[in-house]
């Protein structure tokens, strides 16, 4: 069985192109966190090139730019060309079925409008103060959970 799931975000603007017989496709390479952090503490990322085809791929061109968050479904694709200088090249790609948009519209249009870092670094989070009204105050865009993809429930006994 050849299955994939993916969740990231897209490291440039998907190219929009068309087949000789007219058929849409796009392609982009998707940044996916590691799971675990390097010798040095870092986490580093898998850049992973994806194609998606028809319709799809054109509400990709349309609708996603330069980090946003996507879901990718599909199957991994090998192949291979000559290159110009005659040497054999090998390619690997997710072919994708399904593509799932996982930012919210507001987050795309202000993606698209005004230049934000997305250079794959970690965000840093400041520790709120230990006042009462602090969790009053916490902001759902500093969410350090946002980008781990599951709900995250603590029980709370964990604290006793």
């Amino acid at each position: 069985m050849n299955r994939v799931c993916l969740v990231g975000r897209l490291t440039a603007k998907p190219e929009l192109r068309y087949t000789g017989s007219n058929i849409p496709y796009a392609r982009f390479s998707l940044a996916v966190n590691r799971t675990f952090n390097n010798a040095q503490g870092e986490r580093e990322a898998d850049f992973i090139n994806i194609v998606v085809w028809r319709r799809q791929a054109e509400n990709v061109a349309n609708y996603l730019d330069k980090g946003s968050q996507v879901s990718i479904e599909g199957r991994i694709q090998t192949g291979s060309y000559t290159a110009q200088d005659g040497s054999r090249r090998y390619t690997t790609d997710v072919v994708a079925d399904s593509v799932q948009f996982l930012d919210s519209r507001r987050q795309n249009d202000n993606r698209n409008s005004e230049p934000t870092p997305y250079d794959y670094q970690e965000p840093s989070y400041s520790t709120p103060s230990a006042s009462a009204n602090s969790m009053n105050n916490v902001n759902v865009e500093d969410d350090p959970f946002a980008d781990f993809g599951d709900n995250v429930s603590i029980d709370d006994n964990f604290l006793d």
